[in-house]
Order: structure tokens, then sequence, then C-alpha cells
């Protein structure tokens, strides 16, 4: 339940309090008094587009705070523990804030959040209804989300859309592999010699680094023997090479030992360093001995090397490129052999598909056809309540020529809402009070299955008056029974039935027009629902008019809830549909 609105530096409002409580609560006002403003200010909590021009004329930055009781909302408040944001006490409070430069940013009990995150929330929170909304009732999609929101068949819903996506998911392999083999077999001819080509050759990864020294070493064979064994001779030489002065300088430091003892060490040290020389000249006289000048071996490697030039070139910068090539074309000939077995494998698993989502598919037209007689019904049955005595609502299933991710039939309203006239889908007939009396109906009849705990109305009244705005009044208490109803209204009838009743007014502070509110009580409230009748609002007949109003409403209206759900289905209408759903 909403129990405060704050509003700072929005349009023309400086600073404003708005205090809700259970029940049908209602906003009045002249025109242009801030009323919408206040609307659009909640719309900032629910993910609405926060742009600059909200913010309020010489202020940096306007701000929005909700205070919500989430008491008993375990769904949501497990939702915010998951995100790691506390609620103490059940108290939830969202706010939005939107700078002068356009920038947003958005908390949840002081936790920064993203808009997405605070829009998700502030729905399970509220569910606001302007005159938009009653617009987008127009719509076929809208209008299958309100069936299946009464028929319960959301689960049956998405069981239809994953089932789609799994038959759409294999149609696609299915086409993906059959264009595949198509064009494997357009190139089959060239896939063939390719496959031989790089077969044939036998390639090794890194083999092209391994030829290059190779082919170094072969082409300068002459020139390492001879540098090998001058190399040899300086260590190992009998009369002038290193080992021999090595040997002498040993033995000297042979006979310092008997003198001094310590130099033991030095003596290991020079024994390691004179054994490393003595390998390192035996390897290499190994080495120079073992190199041979091979022309015929140098021949084959330098083949080998044009070769690997060649396929490089053709099919890629480096032998693992020409590797792979060779495999991929050996794929696509395999396809050719395998892609039957396979589209068959897949044509199986289809069949499955497709008639899983023939079954889910058809239980969701099932519970569809079932809510389509018990809604029209019920709707019917509140109809005449809202001012329109001979209004009946027919739901049509129309069916598709193919199952669609949203079931297998489409879902249209069609209305008669006047005396004699034929059923006709709801985008063509109703006015625009019409309309939003229709939402009416509709929201009061989802409302008994409506997990979200506060409504807000804005301009319910549009193109109604009199008696009707009685029953519209009426309807909202009504509907307040089991949820927090905040209303916007400019009808005295509407605003009469409220439980509390919030006049906004603007005014000037400082020299700038600001906007302000306050609770009516007593006299106060009969003096606003005497303005609202049109009359002069100090007149003793408007004010008598206004008591009586105030007193029908007090005297037949049911108490506020507390913002807590029915979980029973709407009462059966006690007439029947005027039409079947096709």
């Amino acid at each position: 339940m909403l129990t405060e609105l704050r509003i700072k530096n929005v349009a023309i409002i400086e600073a404003l309090t708005l205090p809700l409580g259970p029940g049908f609560n209602v906003l009045t006002g002249e025109t242009g008094a801030g009323k919408s403003i206040i609307v659009g200010a909640l719309g900032l909590l629910l993910g609405e587009r926060g742009a600059s021009d909200v913010v309020r004329t010489g202020s940096d930055r306007a701000t929005v705070e909700g205070v919500f009781d989430a008491t008993g909302n375990t769904a949501l408040l497990k939702s915010l523990d998951e995100r790691g944001i506390e609620a103490d006490d059940s108290i939830v409070v969202l706010k939005r804030e939107v700078s002068a430069a356009g920038r947003t940013r958005a908390w949840i009990n002081a936790t920064t959040v993203t808009a997405t995150v605070l829009a998700d929330v502030g729905r399970a929170l509220v569910d606001l209804h302007g005159q938009h909304e009653a617009q987008s009732l127009l719509d076929g999609e809208s209008q299958r989300r309100v069936l299946d929101a009464f028929a319960g068949a959301q689960e049956n819903a998405a069981r239809v859309k994953v089932q789609y996506d799994a038959t759409s998911a294999i149609r696609r392999e299915m086409a993906e592999l059959t264009a595949r083999r198509a064009e494997a077999e357009k190139r089959a001819d060239y896939l063939k010699h390719v496959a031989k080509e790089i077969e044939e050759a036998r390639l090794t990864p890194g083999e092209e680094t391994k030829l290059e020294d190779e082919a170094r070493r072969l082409e300068n064979a002459s020139e390492i023997r001879e540098v090998a064994s001058a190399f040899s001779t300086l260590i190992e030489d009998e009369e002038a090479g290193i080992l021999l002065r090595l040997g002498q300088a040993s033995r000297a430091l042979q006979q310092l030992q008997k003198f001094d003892p310590t130099l033991a060490k030095v003596q290991e040290a020079f024994d390691a360093g004179f054994y490393s020389i003595e390998s390192v000249a035996r390897e290499v006289s190994e080495y120079a001995a073992n190199v041979d000048l091979d022309p015929a071996r140098l021949g084959d490697v330098r083949s080998r090397r044009d070769l690997l030039f060649r396929l490089t070139k053709k099919y890629g910068p480096t032998v693992s490129d020409v590797i792979a090539a060779g495999k991929s074309a050996r794929r696509e000939l395999d396809l050719l052999d395998t892609a039957g077995l396979d589209l068959r494998s897949l044509q199986s698993s289809m069949d499955k598909a497709s008639a899983e989502l023939d079954r889910a598919a058809a239980a969701l037209t099932q519970k569809r056809l079932d809510a389509a007689r018990r809604f029209a019904a019920a709707v019917d049955a509140i109809l005449p309540e809202l001012g329109m005595e001979d209004g009946h609502l027919q739901v049509a299933l129309v069916p598709q020529q193919a199952i669609g991710p949203r079931g297998g039939e489409d879902v249209e309203f069609r209305v008669a809402l006047n005396l004699g006239h034929d059923m006709r889908p709801l985008a063509r007939v109703a006015s625009g009070g019409e309309l939003s009396r229709v939402m009416l109906a509709i929201k009061t009849i989802l409302a008994r299955l409506d997990h979200v705990p506060t409504l807000v109305f804005d301009e319910v009244d549009a193109g109604i008056g009199g008696k009707v705005g009685l029953q519209v009044g009426d309807m909202l208490r009504g509907v307040a029974a089991s949820h927090q109803v905040f209303a916007i209204t400019h009808l005295p009838q509407i605003a009469a039935k409220a439980h509390r009743h919030i006049q906004v007014a603007k005014g000037a502070r400082a020299g700038v027009t600001t906007a302000d509110v306050v609770t009516l009580r007593d006299e106060q409230r009969v003096h606003e629902i005497a303005r609202m009748l049109g009359g002069d609002a100090e007149s003793a007949t408007s004010r008598a008019h206004a008591a009586e109003l105030l007193a029908g409403a007090d005297a037949a209206a049911p108490k506020p809830g507390k913002g807590k759900r029915s979980t029973g289905r709407p009462a059966e209408s006690r007439s029947e549909p005027r039409a079947d759903p096709a």
C-alpha cells in the first residue's frame, strides 16, 4: 500500500507530501492545479522516462519518493532480499531523481538501483491506469494478456512460447543443414580436389619452421663444418689448445693448496669449469663430424618448402590454416553422406516438438475457451452498474493458420454497448468514455486476482457524468474493499465516494507558482464537492447537494480494505453472454 508520496521540484511543485490511506483515495482540484503532475511524478517511480523538462525552473534536480507498506507481500520482500535490499518492518521506499542535465538516478531503501529494477519493483506495488492504458485495450495483444490473466493461463502461454521456440530452433537447424548440403553438392568437385591435395601432402603443424631450420643447415654445411672444426682446434689442440693451458693452471692451483688448504673450494670451482669446457669441446667435435654435405636431402627440403609455399598461398597463411581448410573440405564432403541421416534425426525431433507444441497450444486454447464465456459474463454483469444497461462483451478466439508463439488463436474483444447494435470489435465501437468504463469493468474483475496492492486511476471519469458518475464511484469504492485505490477525478459523484479526499491547489510562493495539497475533512470536503457540482460553492443548495452525496456514499459503501487481495475467481454473471467465442 502506498502510504506517502513526496515530490520535490517537479514542474510547478516545489515541495509536496501526499498522504494516502487504505481504501478509496481521491484527488481533486481545479484544472491546471497540478493533478496530472502528481500522476506523472508517480509514473517516474514506475520506470517512465525522466527528462530534464520535469525539473522545476531554477532547480538543479527533481526528486520523487514513494513510501510503501509491503506487509504480507512475501513475494516482493523475497525479491528485494535476493537483490540485497533490506526492507525493515516491511517498509519499501522508492526514490527517483532527475537532474537539470537530464541524468537520472534511482534508489530502493537507500540502495542504488537501475531504472529497470525500480520499474520492476514499482510495477509490483502500483498499477497505474491512465487514458493511454484504456487505448491499449484496443490492441489485440493487450486483450490476449487480459484473458490469459483472468484464465490463470500465463504458465500455459509461457509453455507454448517455449515449445514454439524449440520447434523454430529445430526448423532453423534443418534449413541450415539442407542449405549446407545443397552448397556442398554444388562444390563437390572442388571440395574433393582440396581435400585430396591437402591430405596427400600429409602436413604437420609447425612443419614450415622445421624445414626452414634444416634448409639453413644444409645450405651452409661447409661453413658450419669449418667453423666447428676451428672451434674444436682452439679448445683441444695438443700443443696450444685451451684445455692444455687449463691443465697447467690446474696443477699450479693444486700446488698452492699444499700451502693453503682453504683453496680447495677454488679448486672445485675450477674443475667444474674445466669439465664443462671439455664437454662442450667434445659435443662440437661430434657435431662437426656429423655435418654432411647432402645435396639430395637439400633438394628434398627445398621441394617440400615449395609445396608448403604453394599450399599456404592457396589455403592459408600458415600450415595450420591449410590443415584446417582440408578438414573443413572433408567435413563438407562427409555432409553429403551424413546429412540425410541427420535430417531424419532432426525430423524425428521436430515431430516430437511439434506434438508437444500442439498439446500445449490445445491446453491453452481450452483454458481460453473456458475463461472467455466466464469473463464476458462477468463484464456483462458490471456494465449496467457503469451506465451501460444494454452493454455486452464477447471474447472471440480467432483461429490462426498455424500455431504461433502465443498460441493457436488471436483474442479479440467484441462489444455491443447499445441496444440493437451488432457485436463489433472494441476498437471500432467504443467512445472515449465508454472505453474507460469497459476498462474499469475489466480492472474490477482482474482486481480480484491481481497481486498488485495499489490501483491508480487517472481521469477514469472521461466522457461520463451524472448517474453514471455515481455508478463509477460505487465501483471504485467496491474495488477498494480489497485494494488501495487512488483516483484523480473532476466528478463530484466519484469524489464523494472516497474514504480519503485530497485537494490540490495552485498558488504562489516567493513569486513563483507552486502546487500544494490538503486532506479535506467535514466542511472542507462539503465545500469542495459543492465547487465540483458547478454552482456557487457557498450556496445552501450546492452545499446541501454535496452533503447529500457524501451521506449517501457513507451509508451504502463497503469499508476500506488494507490492500489484501481475494484469491477467489469472479462470480458468474447472472446472464449468459450474447455470443460464444468464435
